[in-house]
């Protein structure tokens, strides 16, 4: 993996985490997916025109069904987590979800795509997903919604594993460009969404009210946290940028640790320093 690559991946790493962050502190449902949608969808839309004009990227059905199909799937993953979320435990989905979806695609992709990670990478990758699975509460048992969490886990994960692997072809072999498959799923959401945001109106505008820096700063960093995953995919293997984008779990934690006081400090700090070890094995192959 180049370092290029991979400073772009710690990079949308950083992105991931400040929206995630942001997300919590709004605490909205599926009202402010379409609101932060819209809202990116906007903000994006003069990079997207010049890309379109200047660039002229090829754009036929093919390419364009592609993009439809990236949108669909981002866009299940976006509502089976939140479903996962209301049925089962944030400690046992969330590790589950983001430990599975590398692991699946890094499989998906020595399979269909023939590559062929180092040792030191192999080993760097398997690191970054166990530090992650552990680092977030690993399988510790929560009652009767073990087995709901459980499924909602692996479901959300399969679907990263899937939009990973997908979208990697789109900007590698149809030459999409990564900006425009990014805004493909924000115009998706924003369109699937919209008969529900309708009858949530009044959230909507509460969230605008209370809360205006922070849907701007989602709006603008989600997409772009994965706009970097996608142009680091242009030219480096899914089997490391895969794992290595999980190294935004390492921030997300570390901020609720350090900065909000969730505690647990101790155990986390040393998953914390597996999942770095696993970074340098992971720049090293």
């Amino acid at each position: 993996m180049t370092l290029l690559a991979l400073a772009l991946v710690l990079a949308a790493a950083g992105c991931h985490a400040t929206w995630n962050l942001l997300v919590k502190r709004v605490n909205g449902g599926p009202e402010m997916v379409w609101l932060f949608s819209v809202i990116a969808a906007l903000l994006y839309l003069p990079v997207a025109v010049w890309i379109v004009v200047v660039q002229q990227p090829v754009l036929g059905p093919r390419e364009l069904a592609f993009c439809a199909v990236s949108s669909a799937l981002h866009m299940a993953y976006f509502l089976l987590l939140q479903r996962g979320y209301r049925h089962g435990d944030l400690s046992l989905v969330y590790p589950t979800a983001r430990a599975t979806g590398p692991l699946l695609s890094g499989i998906v992709a020595v399979v269909l795509f023939g590559e062929r990670p180092s040792l030191a990478g192999a080993l760097g990758a398997a690191a970054i997903i166990g530090g992650v699975f552990f680092l977030t509460g690993g399988l510790r048992r929560g009652g009767a919604r073990f087995r709901a969490s459980l499924l909602f886990g692996l479901g959300a994960g399969a679907l990263i594993g899937a939009y990973t692997v997908w979208d990697a072809h789109t900007v590698r072999a149809l030459l999409v460009p990564p900006l425009l498959l990014d805004y493909a799923s924000s115009l998706g959401r924003t369109v699937l969404l919209a008969p529900y945001a309708v009858t949530r109106r009044a959230a909507m505008a509460r969230h605008w009210r209370d809360h205006r820096l922070a849907v701007l700063g989602i709006a603008l960093f989600n997409p772009l946290a994965y706009i970097l995953v996608l142009t680091a995919l242009v030219t480096a293997p899914v089997v490391y940028v895969a794992p290595a984008r999980e190294s935004s779990v390492l921030i997300t934690v570390l901020l609720g640790t350090l900065l909000l006081g969730e505690g647990d400090t101790r155990r986390r700090l040393g998953w914390a320093a597996v999942i770095l070890a696993g970074m340098v094995l992971l720049a090293a192959g």
